[in-house]
């Protein structure tokens, strides 16, 4: 296995633009506002023929305990003692200063091994910091510039003493990541084997309780968690296993409504979280059970069945809800009203807090992905369309002509896509194509999950029109 490097400092030294520049992908969150970075963030970094784990951390605080800031200094003292090397990262432009020299002397106390870096070294300003970085007893510092990519060689010469012998394993998680983003709309997507991660999202607003059920689900506190709403910001993948089926389990940071949002940060983490919704494969949208359904929850749902991901409902804190009758029937009576493009949608009831049904929600949602991954024969899916018209003929077309439905074909999973070839597409009642939509559901057990039937004109090999 590779080694692990932890990038640890105060806010605002260029951490998270370090970590990006290991990974190469633009990954963590990057601001001049100090403390944006809140959770641990993981990946695989390269240096030449260096393969290494990279964990990108929140800046180092000295608060108490109680405080968000005392609470992301205990999740990087954390990462750091279970790293195999830390990277002090200092900024060379503002010198040493007495926070520094602080977390200093307490990573020398412990036993991960410490590199010093002064980031910020692209300019003669930055000379005086460097030499100041000496008095901080960690040996010489390396002179870096993450934004301009100066200094990698030296970083280079001192994680090499780091690295295992064999060969370095390759990270699944972000080959997934890659293999998700060349998957278009039209193209064949990849086969989602056994061996494959389950993409999985946790979103919804603010403080309903994501990063809670996140480390419920972990068994560990890997993820910031607090009374205060909009703790997390980043979106913050994990690698992880439920009952030895691989999952990348990926927290989100809460979604406002659009014009509630003004902060910049808080637009940047918004746009994170889409992005992971477009990556996923099954989303689960936490709602609070006395708050079900609300115009933003809605507008996330309808956003996660756009982009054709399984949706899955957890209404969390269950255990103290105060009307739990009254907040299904709402929930229900808003499903059916407001998501009437998908029917069946998994609900489970919840709680993060005490672990109640979270065993229910995990194979819930490994149901779900087989339902959004299913392949229907092409001679099943015939035989469905000549019982179908059966029962229910088309109507006739405004020319007073019978409308004929030829054959129909699954051309994707991911979500079921089929394609269904009539003589007069335009003329096609909405109601009818409902009607098969609905039947199709039935036959062939596609409840729950977003369903796509495009109806097309067969080519006419003899119409010019038609020819390639």
């Amino acid at each position: 296995m590779p080694f692990s490097l932890v990038i640890v400092g105060r806010p605002n030294v260029g951490k998270s633009t370090l970590f990006n520049r290991l990974v190469g992908r633009r990954l963590a969150l990057v601001h001049d506002r100090p403390g944006v970075t809140r959770d641990r963030r993981q990946g695989e970094g390269h240096l030449a023929d260096l393969t290494f784990s990279v964990i990108d951390t929140a800046g180092l605080e000295d608060s108490d305990t109680g405080t968000i800031e005392g609470r992301m200094r205990e999740q990087t003292e954390r990462a750091v003692a279970e790293a195999d090397v830390a990277l002090l990262v200092i900024d060379a432009r503002a010198g040493v200063t007495p926070i520094d020299e602080h977390f200093a002397d307490l990573l020398r106390r412990g036993s991960t091994p410490i590199i010093l870096a002064a980031n910020k070294c692209e300019g003669s300003a930055a000379q005086a910091g460097l030499y100041e970085a000496f008095s901080l007893g960690l040996g010489e510092p390396i002179a870096l510039s993450a934004e301009h990519g100066q200094g990698l060689n030296e970083l280079y010469d001192a994680l090499l003493p780091f690295d295992k012998p064999g060969e370095p394993q390759e990270d699944v998680s972000t080959q997934a990541d890659e293999d998700a983003e060349e998957i278009g709309e039209d193209e064949e997507e990849v086969d989602a084997g056994p061996e494959r991660p389950l993409q999985l999202a946790i979103v919804g607003r603010p403080n309903t309780g994501k990063s809670t059920l996140v480390n419920r689900l972990l068994g560990e506190d890997r993820v910031l968690t607090g009374p205060e709403p909009g703790v997390t910001r980043d979106a913050i993948p994990i690698d992880w296993e439920y009952d030895g089926r691989p999952v990348r389990l990926v927290d989100t940071a809460g979604l406002r409504k659009k014009a509630k949002v003004s902060d910049v940060v808080e637009k940047l983490s918004a746009l994170d979280t889409l992005r992971t919704v477009d990556l996923a494969e099954v989303v689960v949208l936490v709602l609070d059970a006395d708050a079900i359904l609300d115009k933003q929850d809605l507008t996330i749902a309808a956003r996660v069945i756009e982009e054709g991901r399984a949706l899955i409902i957890a209404v969390n804190k269950w255990d103290a809800a105060k009307d739990r009758k009254e907040s299904l029937l709402q929930l229900k009576e808003k499903l059916a009203k407001s998501l009437t493009q998908v029917r069946g949608i998994p609900t489970i009831t919840i709680s993060a807090k005490t672990g109640s049904r979270v065993s229910t929600l995990m194979e819930t949602v490994f149901k779900t992905r087989e339902i959004w991954n299913t392949r229907v024969p092409t001679s099943a899916l015939n035989q469905w369309l000549d019982d179908v018209t059966q029962k229910h003929p088309p109507p006739l077309s405004k020319q007073k002509r019978r409308i004929k439905l030829r054959y129909v074909t699954q051309v994707k999973a991911r979500p079921p896509t089929f394609i269904l070839f009539t003589s007069r597409p335009v003329d096609l009642p909405t109601s009818y194509h409902r009607y098969l939509m609905n039947d199709l559901r039935d036959t062939f057990g596609f409840d729950g999950v977003p369903l796509r039937l495009h109806v097309r004109k067969p080519d006419n090999p003899y119409d010019p029109k038609d020819k390639k």
